[in-house]
């Protein structure tokens, strides 16, 4: 097999050179690049270690058996199947493939949503966090770029302004900076001191019930608006045979949460009107005709106007804090007659930051501990690590009386029986920077689901490798380690499932090139 040699190249560490040029030496090397392909491009593949048998579905007789000391390496090779970018790129990248079909067919049908879901009105919204104190930002009045991607666009000043002085701090409450796209001030406070950590990262651990109170007060809104126009409910039986009298239209969402750069999230939701059908709760139906994208539209301005939380009192903040939505809350149409958003655009956007997380910020780790806070936390230190640090501090245990005093031995033991700490989860999330939620959630009317994707890609697998029909593989495995065994190896099958994705590529483009002609003549 020539690929070896078409890995060696000056530039490459005399190590690695060594190890793959041995490897691709050895007589198994075929039968070892076959057993590796389905973790190859994985940053850190999982090596499992056990007995696999085949058994067949109709007598459950064991037809064959395999321990992994007789595979290559003595191990089996697992993808990680990391979502994030920066930790894993193959593995994040068969992740978003996955999340631009859960958002693709959310809004044209196909893979068991029906067509038809492509004619209801749908609109796609961001929902972005408060101010918590000022930062640089960039700002462009008007663009003239073909492209917001490589968007050069002159931008306005950052903060002009005529008459500012300076902060209680003593630092200065203006810039006259007109930020790059990549300039590292942007999302910095003006000032560390002024700015309210504290609030930001509370926001950010309870925004996910402050979307969940809003998604209710849209269907509310468009309830009410039924209501108002006549526009009868419809009679459902449930399960249990009873009747329920139920809003004729109904929301479906999928949902997209993006870390800005200075560390509050924000989220991107695409919002679909469906129909409900007496006789199929379930199915997938239009709406009346007397609600249109527009009341849906004017059903999320006054969610996100009028909601909001207060959340459970804390030592430090003992009525809580108020989390509402910024002011900037952009809705726009999809499909519409302007052309500027598509469906395929947006479920390209949103698969994108499906993939990310607190990148953006400059922050990576993994989850923090009490061994290693102090490398990240400081209250003295820069915007993430006093964010990281707030985390930690809001976090921490905290036994109150029914007064609010510290209480005794006894108070203390029945407030931990009976009231947990909510805020105990900012520690578990202070690498998140307070974030727990996921960064993909769908409703589950909206469309399929990651792991009907998964099973549909495990059954063509086991369609290629000609796996006989009926016959279904059980593993009892143990984890033996994460890794390849050396730099050499982790080169050789990176290489090679690039090789096999860009053939795959070349191949689809040739399949619809083909297509293309076909229709044309």
């Amino acid at each position: 097999m020539s690929t070896p040699l078409t890995l060696y190249r000056p530039g490459l560490a005399a190590g690695r050179d060594a190890q793959a040029l041995h490897r691709g030496a050895t007589p198994e090397f075929s039968g070892w690049l076959e057993h590796t392909r389905p973790a190859g491009g994985c940053a850190r593949p999982i090596r499992l270690t056990g007995t696999i048998v085949a058994v067949d579905a109709g007598t459950g007789r064991i037809t064959s058996r395999l321990h992994t000391d007789e595979l290559p390496d003595q191990a089996l090779y697992k993808a990680c199947g990391n979502r994030r970018e920066s930790q894993c790129p193959d593995c994040a990248w068969v992740y978003q493939g996955d999340a631009y079909q859960v958002v693709r067919c959310g809004l044209t049908g196909g893979k068991g949503v029906p067509p038809s879901v492509g004619r209801h009105p749908i609109v796609f919204a961001t929902f972005t966090a408060p101010s918590f104190g000022a930062v640089h930002h960039r700002r462009v009045p008007r663009h003239t770029c073909a492209a917001r991607q490589r968007c050069d666009c002159r931008p306005a000043p950052c903060r002009a302004r005529s008459s500012a002085g300076t902060c209680p701090h003593g630092q200065p409450a203006a810039c006259f900076a007109r930020h790059d796209a990549d300039d590292p001030r942007l999302g910095q406070p003006l000032c560390l001191d002024c700015y309210d950590h504290g609030h930001q990262v509370v926001w950010n651990y309870f925004s996910g019930e402050l979307w969940r109170r809003t998604k209710q007060a849209i269907d509310r809104h468009l309830a009410a608006l039924c209501r108002r126009r006549d526009i009868p409910f419809v009679r459902v039986v449930t399960a249990s045979g009873k009747v329920r009298w139920v809003p004729p239209v109904r929301v479906s969402h999928g949902k997209v949460a993006e870390m800005q750069r200075r560390a509050a999230v924000h989220f991107h939701v695409l919002l679909r009107l469906d129909g409900v059908d007496p006789d199929d709760p379930d199915a997938l139906v239009p709406p009346p005709t007397g609600i249109t994208a527009d009341d849906l539209e004017e059903a999320v301005h006054a969610a996100a106007s009028q909601i909001t939380v207060t959340t459970p009192p804390h030592l430090d903040q003992p009525h809580g804090w108020l989390i509402a939505w910024g002011e900037q809350v952009d809705v726009r149409h999809i499909n519409s007659a302007s052309g500027e958003l598509t469906d395929a655009k947006v479920a390209a956007y949103l698969a994108k930051y499906a993939t990310k997380a607190t990148e953006a910020t400059g922050h990576q780790s993994t989850r923090l501990t009490p061994a290693t806070i102090d490398d990240y936390a400081d209250p003295e230190g820069d915007h993430t690590a006093r964010l990281i640090d707030a985390c930690w501090h809001l976090g921490r245990p905290i036994h109150t009386n029914a007064t609010g005093g510290a209480g005794t031995a006894g108070d203390r033991q029945d407030s931990l029986d009976s009231k947990p700490n909510v805020y105990g989860g900012l520690r578990r999330w202070a690498h998140m920077l307070g974030f727990g939620g996921h960064f993909l959630t769908k409703a589950r009317r909206y469309s399929v689901t990651f792991g009907l994707l998964r099973d549909t890609r495990a059954t063509y697998r086991r369609t290629e490798d000609d796996e006989p029909a009926g016959t279904i593989s059980v593993g009892t495995l143990t984890y033996i380690g994460s890794g390849w065994l050396t730099e050499g190896d982790a080169l050789l099958a990176n290489t090679a499932a690039r090789q096999r994705r860009e053939s795959r590529r070349i191949g689809r483009e040739e399949l619809a090139h083909e297509a293309w002609l076909g229709v044309a003549a």
